[in-house]
């Protein structure tokens, strides 16, 4: 276990250190404007994109730490995996990662910061927020062009952006053909709307201090109890950076781009 364990380190710096190596300028700055509203996010096309053919399109969420309005701190986790070359060639695709202002969050969400783990008090009934709401347009915006597969499209989170997928998930239950959320959380009861519709894979570490572990299991034990078969990876080393060991997982891809929904 040890040796595994080791192996898995051994495979997240070498992941840390390539991004680093990595061009992130490939991540095209741009703006969605709406009235007096602007989200900036970055985008990458698909290696050799053609508009003659289509590719699925993948919605990343980022944490809390990466909010703003530079359009650069978003890029800090995840974009790494996307701009791997291997990756690139294995899977091409569209990838959006917007970046939510500094004063909202992607999930409708109460956070309280006085002690850690942070307390969280969801209020799904109040309809979007501000940034979600403009994610949401934002997606319509590009699921309209002929270039890109209406059945493919997903979305993956850390943190708050896995709070905002969970969210998202429960909001538009048929819009995603799969989700993956690494050391998120969300409201149990609205898992219903979604269970039997799209393949979840959460990951969390035992460690984390931030988000709980526990609001992952409730997560999943709310699929589970709605007849879904969702996946779950808890790293008994990990505390709140999870995504590194979760990036770092050989089938994470492959499993992610094997699922798909049947519209016409």
């Amino acid at each position: 276990m040890k040796n595994k364990h080791l192996l898995l380190l051994a495979i997240i710096l070498v992941c840390s250190y390539t991004a680093f190596a990595q061009d992130t300028s490939l991540f095209e700055k741009k703006e969605l404007i709406v009235k007096s509203d602007t989200l900036p996010y970055r985008m990458l096309y698909p290696e050799n994109f053609d508009t003659e053919n289509t590719y699925p399109l993948i919605l990343f969420l980022h944490g809390a730490g990466e909010r703003g309005n530079d359009n650069q701190k978003q890029l800090t986790h995840g974009s790494a995996l996307f701009l791997d070359q291997n990756n690139r060639t294995k899977f091409p695709a569209f990838v959006i990662m917007p970046q939510c202002p500094t004063d909202d969050y992607w999930a409708q969400v109460n956070v309280d910061r006085s002690n850690y783990p942070v307390q969280l008090d969801f209020q799904f009934k109040k309809g979007p927020t501000k940034a979600m709401d403009l994610v949401l347009q934002l997606l319509e915006n590009y699921e309209k062009e002929d270039f890109v597969d209406k059945n493919k499209t997903y979305v993956m989170g850390l943190s708050m952006g896995g709070m905002g997928t969970y969210e998202l998930l429960a909001r538009q239950p048929d819009r995603f053909a799969a989700a993956i959320a690494i050391c998120g959380a969300g409201d149990p009861t609205y898992a219903t709307n979604y269970a039997k519709k799209i393949p979840v894979w959460a990951f969390h570490g035992a460690h984390d201090n931030v988000v709980a572990p526990l609001q992952t299991m409730e997560m999943v034990s709310a699929l589970l109890h709605e007849g879904a078969f969702p996946r779950l990876t808890l790293y008994d080393f990990a505390n709140h950076n999870s995504w590194d060991p979760a990036f770092a997982e050989p089938d994470l891809l492959p499993w992610l781009f094997s699922n798909t929904l049947n519209k016409e």
